[in-house]
């Protein structure tokens, strides 16, 4: 499948706001929203126009897409699946976002990014129930157990995420033992609890026109 692979940094530059891409680089004087804060590109410090309203919404999109690292099919279809599902449509998209595996091993402080959770996912390093899974995307559940294969503990990623766990705000919706490399989701995520502001209302507006 197509996935984006040019600078992390430039996605972020150009919503004008640190998503948190490369795990530890995003704390340090080397981000380049630290060093050049203007979005990317010649005409990046020109003061344009007036966003119009379809604008706002699209780059709203696209920053949720590139922090949780979904193809545009794969949003889509997210979508469609919180519609049909009962609450607010914006909520339970983000419930849906932050339940996957990848992201959960990541809020957990077991990988510093959702690119190296992924690989970790992927890689068959990490454990759901204490059996392997290797699906990114898979829909974890309140209560089910996530951890780190006894033998990948001492891989450097993972080593790195729980040396550095301290920088980041533990979100109230996940547990994890950091002696074991062990955790769970124990709420439903909320939109208010993200470090990361979004409106979810600007996506849904978009895809209503659709």
């Amino acid at each position: 499948m197509a996935r984006y692979t040019g600078a992390k940094c430039k996605l972020c530059r150009r919503e004008g706001m640190k998503l948190f891409l490369k795990g530890e680089r995003c704390y340090g004087s080397s981000c380049a929203m630290e060093r050049r804060p203007h979005p990317p590109g010649q005409h990046g410090r020109r003061r344009g126009r007036k966003p119009s309203d379809y604008k706002l919404q699209l780059r709203e999109k696209q920053k949720v897409r590139s922090i949780y690292g979904v193809l545009e099919r794969q949003f889509r279809i997210y979508y469609a699946e919180s519609v049909r599902r009962s609450g607010p449509t914006g909520e339970v998209l983000f419930n849906l976002l932050e339940k996957r595996l990848d992201n959960v091993v990541y809020r957990l402080g077991l990988a510093p990014s959702r690119d190296a959770a992924r690989q970790l996912v992927r890689h068959k390093h990490v454990l759901v129930e204490g059996a392997v899974c290797d699906i990114p995307s898979a829909q974890m559940r309140m209560g089910q157990q996530v951890s780190i294969r006894p033998k990948s503990r001492n891989i450097p990623v993972v080593a790195e995420a729980i040396k550095n766990t301290a920088r980041r705000e533990r979100l109230p919706f996940v547990e994890v033992d950091d002696q074991t490399l062990t955790g769970k989701l124990i709420a439903e995520p909320q939109l208010s609890d993200l470090p990361i502001p979004i409106q979810e209302n600007l996506i849904v507006e978009l895809y209503s026109k659709v």
